[in-house]
């Protein structure tokens, strides 16, 4: 077993190299709070089809919004967790990126079929619902939207935060992607939100900073893989950071018990957190 990196209480954090350097450019994040983040209500953005048949949900800031201007030819690459585009959550989050300032796009990464709400329904199957969707299948959707985005929407810079699901493929933005066909090009700056089936190699191979954002329960990102994590992420050379919230459990990020104002607080956070990552390295 592999030595933890650091020992975490509450909510720790993490930087490569010691002490927090200088963000880049100009950007303001002192607006950037948890009132952002929409729990319920209807969802503002649209859905496009690609010409290779990929469904995106697009979003975009207000652009008399300070922060908007600011950050002009940068976008956010939403990846959801397994539920998808169905979910209302997840549309609402990336509805609260594009409030933050950012473009984002969210692309539909199960062609329609995502897991049910509640994946103990009888008759679904998770081990073939995850087979199906290996980075085989997956990264060559990834690599449509971010094409898209960079020659539909005229983007230059990228940041992606993943979910659970998707945050495997916030990690494998990082560096360019083994399936042929998909991205050559990595982007700029990730976040993932309890990830599952992150793998040790998808982690050394990073190429520019990452954010983590790790439940205190998570019984698919566990302590174990998370220190796991950190070691690797120590040996990598890129910036990053490691959040632990206590009182949350996987899938945190996305969805909560809002009566609860421990798990609100801390999906808030974690959305707060990877704002000001993005501000940090993309801006």
């Amino acid at each position: 077993m592999r030595t933890p990196a650091v020992s975490v209480v509450g909510t720790a954090l993490l930087l490569a190299g010691g002490a927090v350097a200088k963000r880049h450019g100009q950007s303001d994040t002192t607006c950037v709070d948890g009132s952002l983040v929409a729990h319920t209500g209807d969802p503002l953005g649209e859905e496009v089809v690609t010409n290779d048949n990929i469904t995106l949900y697009i979003t975009k800031p207000d652009q008399e919004n300070q922060r908007a201007k600011a950050r002009a030819g940068t976008a956010v690459l939403y990846l959801s967790d397994v539920f998808g585009l169905a979910l209302p959550e997840n549309k609402l989050l990336a509805d609260s990126y594009a409030r933050a300032g950012y473009l984002t796009i969210a692309p539909d990464l199960f062609a329609g079929e995502p897991a049910p709400g509640d994946i103990n329904v009888p008759g679904f199957n998770t081990t073939a619902f995850l087979a199906a969707h290996e980075p085989s299948v997956t990264d060559p959707i990834i690599a449509s939207a971010l094409t898209y985005l960079r020659t539909e929407l005229n983007v230059t810079r990228v940041a992606a935060p993943g979910y659970c699901f998707g945050g495997r493929y916030a990690f494998r933005l990082l560096s360019p992607s083994p399936i042929e066909g998909a991205w050559t090009e990595a982007i700029d700056v990730a976040f993932a939100a309890h990830p599952s089936l992150l793998e040790s190699g998808e982690i050394t191979a990073i190429g520019a900073p990452v954010a983590i954002a790790s439940a205190d329960n998570d019984t698919l990102f566990t302590a174990e893989a998370r220190a796991a994590a950190e070691q690797d992420l120590f040996g990598v050379g890129q910036r990053y950071q490691v959040n632990l919230y206590s009182g949350t459990e996987h899938g945190f990020g996305v969805r909560v018990d809002l009566t609860d104002e421990q798990q609100k607080y801390a999906k808030e956070e974690a959305f707060v957190q990877a704002v000001k990552w993005f501000d940090r390295f993309l801006v």
